[in-house]
């Protein structure tokens, strides 16, 4: 098996709805209370994954959380069966229970962070799930997360799995979401590249005054000694606050690298020369392709209704770089005429595919939010569950699998239906057996 990384894409739940969950999301807050389609979500997510595969990338598949969260509802004094539960939240806080139903846990760049081997002090591979402290509904996924994580990188001999950090926003962590790597191959050492919004600490320290930053620094700063990183391959860069109050909730909406590539848009950091200054001195020999986009060829605005910099930069076997785009980039102007004249630049990336995720992304997730990207060692790709793997055969099945299980549409509404609870429930017991992942779900615990 070949040196790789290998992007493990979040499977849509059974779920998925629009409950406009996510301030600070342009675009979860415009789509909310809209009908959702979750067979659809979860087939555009499987044919993404498919056309990654069929690309001859390595491609794997996460298993959604159990949703709604019973046990949360009960911690919160809901009492009696599971079906009263949730009659009982339907009544008195429909809000609460909405956020018990969140899907949102198919954007697995919330997922964790993951630092490969060759950057870590014992060699092996780091994964520290992310607390998403900022949002109740995320903020109840950290565990599962973890199971779910154990259960597919499974030998400790290979993979470290740490705890998620302190359940407090002082060290508040939203995952790769807010953290790339750069390299020249996978399998070699790099720079990894955290990306903040605010000081937790010290408030006299620049930070967004309308919507919340959602990363700490001293979250990333903990989670690069957890991983046992070193001053000489780490970079820690604030995030510019003034895009996050343009809806820039994430580094990922604003910023994608790969390799030796970090793509950019002009006003994503706060002190720009000094972080690409920075990067290009702990690469040392290795050149760094910084490419900017101007604000006078793309606004922030643009860029955020596109996700221009939520897309994917795969390497393809050829070599060349292309990026993975949403099909909402071809369709804004700006975008679409900047992406034709950077394939043609001298660039890395030589190419543009574009993927519809439409219902992903009217939650506010385009195609890197649905990844974890993971760099494998040959001997780590082979230690790497391999039913989590998406071949011709598991995409059949899985795309069998929700053919039986998912609704076509849900409504907000539809959350009251405890049918809804048992249809999710019978889903994901009949998906752990096809990921062989065992119980990790807390209704298999029980």
């Amino acid at each position: 098996m070949p040196n790789v990384e290998m992007n493990f894409d979040g499977l849509v739940g059974p779920t998925h709805n629009y409950a406009g969950l996510s301030y600070g999301n342009v675009a979860s807050l415009n789509n909310a209370k809209g009908l959702s389609h979750p067979k659809q979500a979860a087939q555009q997510g499987l044919i993404k994954m498919k056309t990654l595969a069929d690309l001859g990338l390595f491609q794997g598949v996460l298993a959604p959380q159990a949703r709604p969260d019973i046990g949360v509802l009960r911690r919160l004094g809901f009492t009696g069966n599971d079906a009263q539960v949730i009659n009982k939240a339907a009544k008195s806080d429909p809000l609460l229970l909405a956020a018990c139903y969140s899907a949102s846990s198919m954007w697995t760049a919330n997922a964790a962070t993951v630092s490969p081997s060759a950057d870590t002090a014992d060699g092996k591979v780091h994964f520290t799930p992310a607390n998403l402290t900022n949002k109740f509904h995320r903020s109840i996924e950290p565990q599962s997360t973890g199971r779910v994580l154990q259960a597919t990188f499974n030998d400790p001999t290979t993979f470290v799995h740490h705890n998620h950090l302190p359940e407090n926003d002082h060290f508040g962590d939203e995952g790769a979401a807010n953290h790339t790597r750069f390299c020249l191959g996978y399998e070699q050492p790099g720079v990894e590249f955290f990306v903040y919004g605010r000081h937790a600490f010290d408030t006299s320290k620049p930070a967004p005054k309308k919507f919340p930053a959602r990363q700490t620094i001293e979250a990333s700063k903990a989670v690069a000694r957890l991983h046992g990183l070193n001053d000489a391959n780490t970079v820690f860069a604030l995030q510019n606050p003034d895009v996050i109050d343009q809806g820039v909730f994430h580094n990922d909406v604003i910023s994608v690298g790969n390799q030796n590539v970090l793509f950019y848009h002009e006003q994503a950091f706060a002190q720009t020369e000094h972080v690409l200054a920075e990067i290009q001195r702990k690469m040392g020999d290795i050149p760094m392709h910084f490419i900017q986009v101007p604000t006078a060829a793309v606004s922030i605005d643009d860029a955020v209704k596109s996700y221009l910099f939520n897309t994917q930069i795969i390497t393809l076997p050829n070599g060349e770089m292309a990026i993975i785009a949403p099909t909402e980039a071809l369709e804004n102007l700006a975008v679409k005429t900047y992406l034709n004249e950077l394939i043609s630049a001298d660039t890395p990336i030589k190419q543009v595919k574009y993927i519809d995720v439409k219902q992903s992304m009217q939650n506010g997730g385009g195609p890197a939010c649905l990844r974890l990207r993971v760099a494998l060692k040959a001997h780590e790709l082979s230690a790497v569950n391999p039913h989590t793997r998406i071949t011709e055969d598991k995409f059949i099945e899985l795309n069998t699998w929700v053919e039986k299980h998912y609704r076509d549409e849900l409504k907000i509404a539809d959350l009251a239906d405890p049918h809804l609870l048992t249809e999710s429930q019978t889903a994901l017991d009949e998906l752990t057996q096809i990921l062989h992942l065992g119980s990790v779900y807390p209704f298999q615990l029980e």
